[in-house]
């Protein structure tokens, strides 16, 4: 049977394009190709085409408008590392840190799979933008899938339809090609693969938006950083936030945290009530991920190239979350989440204190939250929510030129090594800092509590090429941006006392710290110097209406030096991976850090 092509409108003339989708059409077998405008007209066909089928629910439409509730399969929950692949020409330029196959042997490897695969269904061909439509720090991507779940996804987390090509031109051949097929969800047959060199990602069998949604961790980062390396710029996981002072003037911060480590609490963090009053206000650009390339004036611009936030649901609710959770109320995906029988909503754990008794779990069964033993949700369900539904989105969130950033901060969860906050001496430093970024375990992850995970810059996962290469990046950057460049801290909110509780409150009060930063990088508050960098005076941290005292902040800016010289023996174990491609400058950092321990 010939495949039919349903165009509503031609969307492009771009021969690059046009070809790559007519020798996917050949290979996968659709038995009919869609691509999609971005039309409202076309999107509620599709929602009532998912809806009809089962595949999606409609929710209460008074309660959650627009709002649907999807389930993956129980062998498909989360983004599978072990089955993440770059496949660069070279295995040294894929490096340590991530899994390598030669690209020749993969294509070969997965072409047979994809070899009819759509039969029986239809190709749906989505243009999007990563970052604002016209934007010139904005790329292309084209994602080739056989899921209606993505198309809808993929219209909330990014600029999706015909408009999406309007940065690409008739010519151009710089546009990043995503293949998916959902094919038996088989999880022996999980592929979510990179090829950096050819602009490529090849995803099969997986239905789950992290592995699916080709424009985020796959594009969006490892194709992106590989890509940011070549052309001059950065692509980080990292939040961007601006703090407005009472004046009107908004400064900007990005932000790389691993994962537990409250980003998306920060990122779209409420002042507290001192801050409030005084008529300070915190904006969101960005949740998750960062790109970042020098302006005309020199300094560092950043761009949140998504669209949406793809939050984990539980431990959202409105005291943990407010923004994130009100984000949600409209037009938003659910996935794997309880689905409260009694009115059409959604629950999950940490929501409230009031699970229903009448409601379907995650994996479609009658659950009761009052007696189940079992949790309703998935720990790693998610919400795909747009970001213009944030009460605190910035008004410069779709700015195609970017905000520009002041500050850089990195920071894990460590219970007694790292202070509450400190600046690097440099930026050599803090790409240093950067680098040696990590995180300890938590009782509810493993049984071992308190292993140092490294993560740097928490890009562990998601850099598209040779670690050592990325620091050498970072350095190359430094050099390029000179005086203009951001200043760099680390912070702590995880110190905690003998008995293991947190001493920093966290949360909204966070933004005390980053006042500071602001201060610091405006020249206006002091600092002293510490084996490990530039810390704050005790006393210039506001701590008005907390129940701490300037003694207490005292005690989270401690640093312990036996603790510090474990560190950097882990540091040499971990800077030990990258052999000979770690640049010289973050070895030297390292024996400066040593020397000045001992002294």
């Amino acid at each position: 049977m010939k495949t039919k092509q349903r165009r509503t409108v031609m969307l492009t003339n771009n021969k690059n394009v046009l070809n790559w989708v007519d020798e996917m059409v050949a290979l996968c077998k659709p038995d009919q190709v869609v691509w999609i405008d971005g039309s409202d007209e076309q999107l509620d066909a599709l929602k009532a085409e998912a809806i009809s089928t089962g595949e999606m629910k409609a929710l209460n439409e008074e309660k959650l408008p627009g709002c649907l509730l999807h389930r993956t399969k129980e062998n498909d929950v989360a983004r599978v590392e072990s089955r993440t692949f770059i496949c660069s020409r070279k295995e040294e330029d894929a490096g340590p840190t991530n899994n390598w196959c030669d690209p020749k042997e993969m294509y070969a490897k997965l072409t047979p799979m994809y070899d009819g695969v759509m039969k029986g269904r239809t190709m749906y061909v989505i243009p999007y933008s990563m970052g604002p439509i016209g934007s010139p720090l904005a790329k292309v991507g084209v994602e080739l899938t056989d899921s209606i779940y993505v198309v809808l996804n993929m219209d909330i987390m990014t600029r999706m339809g015909k408009a999406a090509f309007e940065n690409l031109g008739e010519t151009s051949n710089d546009f990043v090609r995503g293949l998916h097929s959902k094919a038996d969800i088989d999880p022996e047959n999980r592929y979510i693969v990179h090829f950096p060199e050819d602009n490529t990602i090849w995803s099969i069998n997986s239905g789950y938006g992290g592995n699916v949604l080709l424009g985020k961790k796959c594009f969006a980062l490892r194709i992106a950083s590989y890509q940011g390396k070549n052309e001059g710029w950065m692509a980080e996981h990292m939040l961007i936030l601006g703090i407005e002072n009472p004046q009107g003037e908004v400064k900007y911060i990005t932000a790389a945290f691993p994962s537990a480590c409250g980003k998306t609490n920060l990122a779209m963090l409420i002042p507290p009530e001192v801050y409030k009053k005084a008529g300070y206000k915190v904006w969101t650009v960005g949740d998750d991920i960062a790109w970042l390339k020098p302006g005309p004036d020199g300094r560092l611009y950043a761009i949140n190239p998504e669209n949406g936030f793809f939050g984990v649901a539980p431990g959202t609710n409105a005291k943990s979350n407010f923004n994130a959770l009100e984000s949600t109320k409209k037009n938003t995906i659910f996935t794997n989440v309880v689905n409260n029988l009694d009115d059409n909503t959604v629950w999950w754990e940490g929501l409230d204190k009031n699970p229903p008794e009448n409601a379907i779990d995650w994996l479609g069964n009658e659950w009761n939250g009052k007696t189940s033993d079992k949790k309703g949700a998935h720990p790693n369900s998610r919400f795909t929510a747009p970001a213009e539904n944030c009460p605190c989105i910035s008004s410069e969130f779709n700015n195609p030129a970017g905000v520009p950033i002041s500050a850089m901060v990195f920071g894990g969860r460590r219970a007694k090594t790292a202070p509450l906050v400190y600046q690097s001496f440099d930026w050599e430093h803090g790409v240093f800092v950067g680098s040696t970024m990590a995180s300890e375990t938590t009782a509810a992850a493993t049984g071992a509590v308190g292993v140092v995970r490294r993560d740097p810059m928490a890009m562990l996962p998601f850099c598209g090429y040779h670690m050592g290469d990325y620091f050498q990046h970072w350095l190359d950057m430094g050099k390029k941006l000179g005086d203009k460049a951001p200043k760099i801290f680390n912070v702590n909110w995880f110190r905690t006392d003998d008995e293991g509780h947190f001493i920093w409150p966290g949360f909204g009060d966070n933004m005390r710290v980053l006042m500071w930063i602001l201060d610091r990088c405006e020249g206006k508050a002091d600092a002293v110097e510490t084996a490990i960098g530039y810390e704050p005076k005790p006393e210039d941290i506001n701590v008005e209406g907390l129940d701490i005292d300037t003694s207490v902040v005292a005690d989270l800016l401690s640093v312990d030096k036996d603790l510090w010289k474990e560190e950097a023996k882990g540091i040499h174990e971990f800077y030990a991976k990258f052999g000979d491609r770690l640049p010289k400058e973050l070895s030297n950092q390292l024996e400066a850090l040593e020397k000045r321990l001992d002294k």
